[in-house]
């Protein structure tokens, strides 16, 4: 008999998460989406609804350690164990405007969801992923290596989201893998919930400046995803992989 996985996706209610959550749901897997958004969990209860008795949502707020306790003891309580965390949660604020306006607040608020809330979920995580020899998968971004302006708070987080991969490999192997995926132009339009969902308007130069032939989907980073919980990857740990369409390898001459 083939033991299901049990899978928290933060964020995981829209956008890339949604997409991760339904393509394991839809594999067979057991899901927990952790979200802060009760309305768009809703809805992902409702549309996911063949999948009931492999489906959890908790409400999280990543950068609370108490909620973040609180959905993995709820996690664990219901399918009974834990063998793969997908940190997906974050902000997505990339222009924060001038660095020297950007206050504070908001600083620590992007840095707090997105790079805290990683460390947060992991922390809490890791006794039980030991106990399964599960897996981490971070979600950053291409952000992390380039950027446009007044985008320092997100890039930063990102980037932090990168090192933070790297050291916990190092520190959790062999019992624990983690690994990072950089997402670059994801088309997400489609996957928010329904009252702000949009039909993707892209025009053939926004695909044709990928080396790769189109903007990229949700689905693609999915994929990736399942396969680098899957046993298939057991020696594949530390890394980053940027799904980007070619697009950061090109050279731009102006």
């Amino acid at each position: 008999m083939v033991t299901k996985k049990t899978i928290i996706v933060t964020g995981g209610a829209q956008g890339i998460g949604k997409c991760i959550s339904q393509y394991l749901l839809e594999a067979g897997e057991q899901v927990a989406i952790a979200d802060i958004d009760t309305e768009a969990a809703a809805e992902c209860l409702q549309q996911f609804s063949r999948h009931a008795e492999s489906l959890l949502f908790v409400k999280t707020d990543v950068s609370k350690e108490t909620s973040v306790r609180e959905c993995i003891a709820s996690v664990v309580e219901r399918f009974q164990r834990l063998d793969a965390l997908i940190n997906n949660a974050g902000i997505a604020q990339p222009h924060s405007g001038p660095v020297e306006n950007l206050s504070l607040e908001k600083w620590q608020e992007i840095i707090q969801t997105n790079l805290t809330g990683c460390f947060l979920m992991s922390k809490h995580a890791i006794p039980h992923l030991r106990s399964c020899k599960g897996a981490i998968v971070n979600i950053a971004s291409t952000r992390a290596f380039q950027s446009e302006k007044n985008t320092e708070a997100y890039s930063a987080s990102k980037g932090g989201i990168v090192a933070l991969t790297h050291a916990l490999a190092i520190s959790l192997g062999p019992d624990i893998r983690v690994n990072c995926i950089s997402p670059g132009w994801i088309e997400v339009s489609a996957w928010r919930k329904l009252k702000l969902a949009t039909r993707p308007q892209l025009r053939e130069i926004d695909h044709l400046q990928h080396p790769g032939g189109r903007v990229g989907k949700p689905e693609d980073v999915a994929c990736l995803v399942k396969y680098l919980i899957s046993d298939a990857a057991e020696f594949i740990t530390g890394e980053n992989f940027i799904i980007d369409g070619g697009m950061s390898k090109k050279m731009i001459y102006l």
